[in-house]
């Protein structure tokens, strides 16, 4: 690449389990714009757009001084929405972070940008399994990686299986053997988000429900970099109290 790729954050209004999520306030402050601090914060060098589908978000970001592009209502994924996005951004390369992700850190961004100088049209981070419960979770997603850092599989099963131990690990045999949790931050190239909107989606990804799936069924690498900092994202309204809890912490 021969310069930063662009951040650009999909926000959507709606929300099945948080309705009108990130203009939700904390502390007198919608999350979206705590996401948006948060990155310029933390990543100060990396330009920065939201792609919006909702006026109320759009006229929330650019009164407090951010870069809205407006796109479509209907996309299927937030991917979708990047491509959109992108299309009048004009960015070599794009991470996405979320907009209900507002600890998000530098050191995260930065691994994402690394992760595409090499030969992957998307970069992405995982971090080691500590417990065996989460192991065993099928909401937490596993990747395996080849010795070069691409993605072998992404899978809801885990895996690697522990056939010595007839699947059965706990902590110490995480703690011995390093198994990957899938963040769910990426970055990507401008020419995978151009194509990405007309790949069929694949088999693999239709029995997963695991999107990055469909990049892997039709090609595309995948680099995974490794971190010790996870990702903390309002999922839900009860997600408010653990994001106060580390504001508190933090002041």
């Amino acid at each position: 690449m021969s310069k930063l790729p662009t951040i650009i954050v999909p926000a959507r209004l709606a929300s099945t389990r948080f309705p009108r999520k990130l203009l939700h306030e904390v502390r007198g402050k919608p999350i979206i714009l705590w996401t948006a601090e948060r990155i310029r914060a933390v990543a100060p060098e990396f330009p920065l757009y939201f792609a919006v589908d909702d006026d109320a978000l759009e006229r929330c970001l650019t009164e407090a001084g951010y870069q809205a592009v407006r796109t479509r209502p209907d996309h299927p994924s937030g991917t979708d929405r990047l491509g959109e996005a992108n299309s009048a951004v004009g960015a070599e390369a794009v991470i996405n972070v979320q907009g209900d992700e507002p600890l998000v850190t530098g050191e995260q961004i930065r691994a994402l940008a690394a992760g595409l100088e090499g030969e992957a049209s998307i970069a992405t981070l995982a971090i080691p399994f500590e417990r065996a419960e989460d192991f065993a979770n099928p909401n937490q997603v596993k990747v395996v990686r080849d010795r070069a850092g691409y993605a072998l599989y992404f899978s809801r099963s885990p895996i690697p299986f522990a056939r010595d131990a007839a699947g059965r690990v706990d902590a110490a045999w995480l703690a011995q053997h390093r198994c990957y949790r899938h963040l769910g931050l990426y970055a990507y190239t401008a020419d995978f988000l151009k194509a990405f909107s007309s790949l069929e989606p694949g088999f693999l990804e239709q029995v997963e429900k695991l999107e990055q799936l469909r990049a892997m069924e039709h090609g595309y690498r995948i680099h995974v970099g490794i971190t010790d900092q996870s990702t903390i994202g309002i999922d839900a309204p009860e997600d408010i109290e653990g994001f106060e809890a580390r504001l508190s912490a933090a002041s």
